[in-house]
């Protein structure tokens, strides 16, 4: 049964909505990206599926989602949110995996090692501004300093799957979607099937950590 818990953090009020798992053997703390909340289907899927292997799931609404703005704050204040909520995560017991999509797998890349997360889960990690490959964030990635996975559309145009540097990490393409995880009708696997890849991967990923 789900719950929900608000966090004061620096940046504001963050909330927690809590997917638990029976004798949770992991975490799994997922932030939203910068242009929709914990509604994304990516990670609605993930908090639907996970508890059943279990793995709890977090879902973390950033303290300017809560306040109802519409636009993300600089990148160093929502570090500042995901940090306020840090303490919240771990104190269920279970170590904490970092995780999020797009900008929320940005801000769980550069905060991990500080944090002494288990491992990072980087959906949708968006490597550059769409056409603008000379702006590449890869150092984030590459310095994440935990076990990570990437988990790419292969018609990202934030990042495709090709053009992620060699690196510690290990990278699943979800083929044919996009940096939601939205794959055409033409398209090889259903809208379901896809996502039911995604949340295999991760299944079969958060299984290795421990």
């Amino acid at each position: 049964m789900t719950r929900t818990e608000n966090v004061d953090t620096d940046a504001g009020i963050a909330r927690i909505t809590w997917h638990p798992a029976r004798a949770a053997r992991l975490v799994l703390a997922l932030g939203h990206g910068a242009g929709g909340g914990i509604e994304a289907r990516d990670l609605v899927a993930l908090a639907a599926a996970l508890p059943a292997h279990g793995v709890s799931v977090a879902l973390v609404e950033q303290p300017w989602r809560v306040a109802g703005k519409r636009l993300a704050p600089a990148p160093k204040t929502l570090d500042v949110g995901w940090r306020g909520v840090w303490p919240a995560l771990m104190k269920s017991g279970p170590p904490v995996v970092a995780g999020g999509r797009s900008a929320g797998a940005r801000v769980a890349c550069r905060t991990a090692s500080e944090l002494g997360a288990r491992a990072v889960l980087a959906l949708s990690f968006p490597l550059h501004p769409p056409g603008r490959p000379e702006k590449s964030r890869a150092d984030e990635l590459l310095g994440a300093g935990v076990p990570t996975l990437v988990v790419q559309g292969g018609n990202d145009p934030f990042g495709r799957p090709a053009e992620f540097p060699a690196g510690p990490y290990e990278l699943a393409e979800v083929p044919e979607a996009d940096h939601s995880f939205a794959v055409p009708k033409r398209a090889a696997l259903t809208q379901d099937e896809t996502l039911r890849l995604l949340t295999d991967t991760v299944t079969h990923w958060a299984g290795s950590l421990t």
